[in-house]
């Protein structure tokens, strides 16, 4: 899969990138992340991408002749969304969706926003939450995290993808480890006795008391 991510500040994206899942992925060669600097694409000597709103108001917005000459010197096809605000809610099934294409290309918005013509560059926009980041960097890097995990081959055991919350539309069960006792917590003992159909029944249990009692828009009762 290849990665395409259009920013203003690609110095961002050197730490996270670099370790974990996603520096294995790159390094197995699952996943290509390609940097694209939007300033390079400003036409004058002081490198200028944002201009004052028509109209008044506050704050600068993202000039739409910048992003899209961006845009054009990633060639290919691929999905091309925006991260944004007002996009749609960004959720694991979207995660799942995205990880089955060849190529996706991430733009991250800044400032006060883009010039409105951007959003007709993009093929949808999206969101990771109701609140505002100072720009799309830092959601970029959820949704590519989010994505490259569930790549073939990325995680050694795909069914710990798989078990994770949202997966089916309910959180996760409650897991436990060493030590088998903490200030008098306990680990149930139903987890210590080896019968796995119990514990799997068990499990499934607790998932939806989980669901229900912390998100229960997810469960549709």
């Amino acid at each position: 899969m290849k990665i395409s991510i259009l920013t203003l500040f690609p110095e961002m994206f050197t730490g996270p990138f670099d370790y974990s899942i996603v520096m294995r992925a790159r390094e197995k060669g699952i996943v290509t992340i390609n940097l694209v600097n939007i300033r390079d694409f400003a036409t004058d000597a002081y490198k200028t991408v944002d201009d004052h709103p028509y109209g008044g108001g506050q704050g600068m917005i993202l000039r739409v002749d910048v992003v899209d000459r961006a845009l054009e010197s990633i060639g290919g096809k691929g999905r091309i969304i925006l991260l944004d605000p007002i996009g749609i809610p960004y959720t694991q099934a979207k995660a799942q969706e995205l990880s089955k294409l060849n190529h996706l290309i991430l733009m991250c918005g800044h400032y006060e926003g883009v010039d409105e013509r951007v959003r007709t560059l993009v093929d949808e926009s999206v969101s990771i939450g109701d609140y505002v980041t100072t720009g799309g960097e830092l959601p970029a890097m959820v949704v590519v995290d989010s994505v490259v995990r569930l790549l073939p081959g990325v995680l050694r055991n795909k069914a710990s993808s798989e078990d994770e919350s949202f997966w089916s539309h309910r959180l996760e069960y409650p897991q436990y480890t060493r030590p088998e006792v903490y200030k008098k917590m306990k680990v149930p003992e139903i987890l210590k006795m080896g019968d796995h159909k119990a514990i799997s029944n068990w499990r499934d249990e607790q998932a939806h008391i989980r669901t229900r009692r912390l998100r229960p828009d997810l469960t549709g009762e």
